[in-house]
Parts: C-alpha cells; sequence; structure tokens
C-alpha cells in the first residue's frame, strides 16, 4: 500500500464555491477540482493539470489552506475506500481564464457529470466531501482562524 497525495482547489467568488458535481448510486455529490499527483510532476503542476481536466479552466495557484487527510478505512466509505490513503493540500485558487460560454472539461473523472457555482451560505444542503471542509470554509470568510492540518477527516 501507498499514500497518495493529491491536489485540490478552493476557488471562491462572488460569495460562491466552484465544485465539480459527480453522481452515485446514492445521488449526486460535489468535491472540490482537482486530484493526484503524478511522479515527476510538483504539487502545483498537478493542481493546474486537473483544474483543467475537471473544471476546463485555468488557475493561479494562492496560498496552501488545508491539509487533510482520507484513511478510507476510517470513515463511511469504507466498504470500497478501506486501502486508501491520501494526503489532500487545498490552496485558494483563482481563475485566470475568463471564458464566457462555459467550455467542459477536458478530462473529467468518471463518476463527474458538470461543475457548478454553489452559494457558500447552501453548502450545508449539499453533500461536500471532505464535509468538515465546508465548516472551515464558513469560518475562513467570518474571519475566524483555522487550522492548516484538518487530520484524517471526511
Amino acid at each position: 500500500m501507498h499514500i497518495r497525495n493529491s491536489a485540490k482547489a478552493i476557488i471562491i467568488r462572488e460569495e460562491k464555491v466552484l465544485l465539480t458535481k459527480n453522481q452515485d448510486s446514492e445521488g449526486f455529490f460535489y468535491l472540490f477540482p482537482g486530484g493526484g499527483q503524478e511522479h515527476g510532476e510538483t504539487i502545483h503542476e498537478a493542481l493546474i493539470r486537473e483544474c483543467i481536466e475537471e473544471s476546463g479552466e485555468q488557475i493561479e495557484i494562492g496560498e496552501l489552506l488545508h491539509i487533510r487527510e482520507y484513511i478510507g478505512k476510517n470513515h463511511e466509505h469504507s466498504s470500497f475506500d478501506f486501502d486508501v490513503h491520501q494526503v489532500e493540500y487545498y490552496f485558494a485558487c483563482t481563475i485566470i481564464t475568463d471564458k464566457n460560454p462555459y467550455h467542459a472539461p477536458q478530462n473529467p473523472d468518471n463518476d463527474q457529470v458538470g461543475i457548478e457555482w454553489i452559494p457558500i451560505k447552501d453548502l450545508p444542503n449539499y453533500r461536500v466531501y471532505p464535509k468538515e471542509l465546508v465548516k472551515q470554509i464558513k469560518k475562513k470568510l467570518n474571519g475566524v482562524k483555522s487550522p492548516v492540518y484538518l487530520g484524517d477527516i471526511n
């Protein structure tokens, strides 16, 4: 078994956050754009590549906001994620392409059905992973300091 690194973007504009929209047997769920780091690739290069693949957008990477671990055997999806151990790096990002109309993602994940700008105030009404990150984003917008390392959360 190995530990996988993943880079994720927190893209906020006009009090909305950009998320990938995905579908499984339980319905729709939402993830922050990004994905796994490939051998020989920096974490920033991985994030830029993944955002183009999943959202069709070029990004500028800002501050590292959070580090989250996901140890699958400890969470609700342990039946199929038992062997997963992933360390995710969440960066504040901005879109630098100004596309209108929207261009489709170049290489979306298997469960991905689109992208969506969701109002931050409405995030608790959606199935967003990691759930704990929604709380941290709301804290940050309210000026409350939150930790960089969030631990093994889902």
